[in-house]
């Protein structure tokens, strides 16, 4: 224990120097995140600083091996880091879908060689990912798709498409299932690609949500092409070539839990109780109305045993326990919750905050924000897709 609190003093000190005053908001929401990537601009010069300060210690990504760009920080010092950045409202510094899901991936099936080259730009913020996974007919049934691959010997050759890619428009690289093997049985002949999106046989087209925002975007591959390795001894395919499966179920937990995680986290530092009192005002130091109340303080013990669960299910995994179908047990339950937070915080606001436009309302935040919770439950296996998986996976339920 002594050692950690070691950690904990160092770690206080070097944030206490390190982190730039702008940066000590707590501040959260799509609008303050720091994406990285060739197309990112950075809002200020602390927001570059601080990524820059973050990525030199190894800090964007603590628990990475030293050698890949990380901290190689153990479980517990990893956990230290981040109360303590908590503590002085430290901002993220970086994230990214390289970060969330390609990074783990890479770090369990990837070559050294594959790690060597990728993961030090992802952790240094220099390049910015997307998924390449669901078809137009390939979405809860993800073994169904079609984007074909051909092997044309020092190349890949690439057509098809996908959709509800996040952020493509914004992207510089993206991590595809592809077909390679078209007479394999559904879940084998399936390869897990990377390829450049800097090049004209790739497009994206964003789609426009409820929200009046526009995260996801179709992406055509139209004789793209992928080098069969990107740098000597880079290979573009990660895993067994027809054996990207297994690389996907692997990434998907990661990205499961990344969304589940948005039902715990609080609203830039704050409890919904502190929002609801901003927002409406105290009498004899309360909220005024009693089912309002009672609503916040359940969801507000709810978001904590949730958080707790989160904690528990991530020292399970680096146990080497895993994660497995319990992923689909917290994306379900954390994106529900969400949900059910965004509209108590409607419930707060009231008839104000269904306004669109405007500087009061920062152009309809909450409104839109509460939209966006409805594809929470859609993306990343739609909660119907998670129920089945817990119910065989889990409680072993009998097929119907």
């Amino acid at each position: 224990m002594s050692d950690l609190e070691t950690f904990r003093a160092e770690a206080r000190s070097w944030l206490e120097e390190n982190c730039p005053e702008e940066m000590r908001d707590g501040a959260g929401g799509e609008e303050n995140i720091c994406w990285g990537g060739k197309q990112w601009t950075f809002q200020c010069d602390a927001q570059k600083t601080w990524l820059d300060r973050m990525a030199e210690k190894g800090w964007t990504v603590p628990a990475w091996p030293k050698e890949y760009g990380g901290g190689g920080l153990s479980k517990e010092e990893v956990k230290i880091l981040k109360e303590e950045m908590r503590k002085l409202k430290c901002r993220s510094p970086l994230e990214s879908f390289g970060i969330w899901m390609l990074g783990p991936a890479l770090l369990k099936y990837g070559t050294h060689e594959q790690k060597l080259h990728f993961l030090p730009p992802i952790a240094r913020g220099e390049v910015r990912w997307c998924q390449g996974y669901s078809e137009p007919n390939a979405g809860s049934d993800l073994a169904s798709l079609q984007c074909k691959c051909e092997d044309k010997g020092d190349h890949w050759l690439i057509n098809g498409q996908k959709v509800w890619t996040s952020y493509a428009d914004q992207s510089d690289w993206i991590f595809v299932l592809v077909r390679t093997d078209p007479k394999a049985t559904k879940h084998t002949g399936i390869s897990f690609i990377l390829v450049d999106m800097d090049q004209k046989g790739v497009s994206t087209k964003p789609i426009k949500l409820i929200s009046g925002k526009s995260p996801f975007c179709e992406t055509f591959f139209d004789d793209a092409t992928a080098p069969k390795e990107h740098a000597p001894g880079v290979s573009a395919i990660v895993g067994e070539i027809n054996k990207g499966w297994d690389v996907a179920k692997y990434l998907l937990t990661h990205e499961r839990e990344m969304i589940s995680a948005g039902g715990g986290g609080l609203l830039g530092g704050r409890g919904m109780g502190e929002v609801a009192a901003n927002e409406i005002g105290l009498e004899n130091g309360k909220l005024s109305d009693p089912l309002l109340r009672a609503k916040i303080a359940q969801a507000e013990i709810d978001g904590w045993a949730f958080l707790l669960t989160l904690e528990r299910m991530k020292d399970e995994a680096k146990a080497g326990q895993g994660v497995g179908a319990n992923s689909s047990m917290l994306k379900y339950y954390g994106t529900e919750f969400n949900k059910r937070r965004f509209e108590i915080l409607m419930d707060v606001g009231g008839s104000d905050e269904l306004e669109w436009e405007g500087e009061r309302t920062k152009d309809g935040k909450l409104a839109r924000g509460w939209l966006r919770t409805k594809a929470n439950s859609i993306e990343g296996g739609t909660s119907e897709v998670q129920l089945n998986v817990i119910a065989k996976r889990i409680l072993e339920l009998p097929g119907a």
